[in-house]
Formats: C-alpha cells, sequence, structure tokens
C-alpha cells in the first residue's frame, strides 16, 4: 500500500501523515501491548521519511525497555506509535487512521502469550514469538 494516509489520537492534539509503503497490519498479544491498551495491538509501519507527525509536544513516551519505545497522547491518552530503537521506521496503530484505511490483516505475533478471553480465528498466519522480519524486544 503506497497512498498517502492521515489520522490522530482521539482528541486530536497528535495528527500524522504518511507516503509511501505501509506494511500490512500485524496483531501484537504480547502482555505489554495488551496491558498498555486494554487488548491486543494492532499496527502498520511507516519508513521514518514518509511521516509528519504534528503536536509532537503532546506525545508521551514510554520506555518499557531499550529496544523500542510506546507514544500516547498525553492529553487523551490514545495508544498511537511503538518506535524501535536504531530503525527506520515506525509502528503506528491502525485504529488512529482516518478511514479509508485499505489496511489489510499479516499476521499476529506473541499468540502464546495472547489473553485468555479470545480466540484467534481470523485464518492469518500466528506465530508463537515473532518472526525474522518483524524485529520485537523479547
Amino acid at each position: 500500500m503506497s497512498d498517502g494516509h492521515q489520522g490522530s489520537c482521539l482528541c486530536g492534539a497528535v495528527r500524522f501523515r504518511t507516503h509511501g509503503a505501509l506494511r500490512g497490519v500485524v496483531y501484537c498479544h504480547c502482555s505489554q501491548c495488551r496491558k498498555q491498551s486494554g487488548h491486543f495491538y494492532a499496527a502498520t509501519n511507516v519508513a521514518n521519511a514518509d511521516i509528519v507527525i504534528e503536536g509532537k509536544e503532546n506525545i508521551t513516551w514510554y520506555e518499557a525497555y531499550a529496544f523500542a519505545r510506546r507514544g500516547f497522547c498525553k492529553a487523551c491518552g490514545s495508544v498511537m506509535f511503538w518506535e524501535p530503537r536504531h530503525q527506520d521506521y515506525i509502528s503506528v496503530m491502525a485504529g488512529s487512521f482516518d478511514k479509508p484505511t485499505g489496511l489489510e490483516g499479516e499476521c499476529h505475533i506473541f499468540v502464546g502469550d495472547k489473553g485468555d478471553y479470545y480466540s484467534i480465528d481470523d485464518g492469518l498466519p500466528q506465530f508463537e514469538k515473532s518472526t525474522p522480519s518483524i524485529p520485537v524486544a523479547e
């Protein structure tokens, strides 16, 4: 997917515009993602050079580990970003994009850590931890 997209947090204090390719949506079921969002993460990636973020002063970054940090709106609490260190991309929560997104699911990661209150039955590939193409903190 290579069209431009835009989105925001719930209150609009943080807005973004992307251009260039977006990765398919990866659903992360790790305990950190579940605890931060209340469910699992659904995120795509965009190259750092292909995103413009307005309202950066309204983003609070939480460093859960040295590998990456999580960004959310300090005004409304919307979870928005997952940014790995020393990489050239940022993950953007799929629900932050304005419609139409054109996004499609790609796979589920950390299914071995998923919540016990739901099942995964959409037919997408599932991985106990992650895949070689998706670097994550362990």
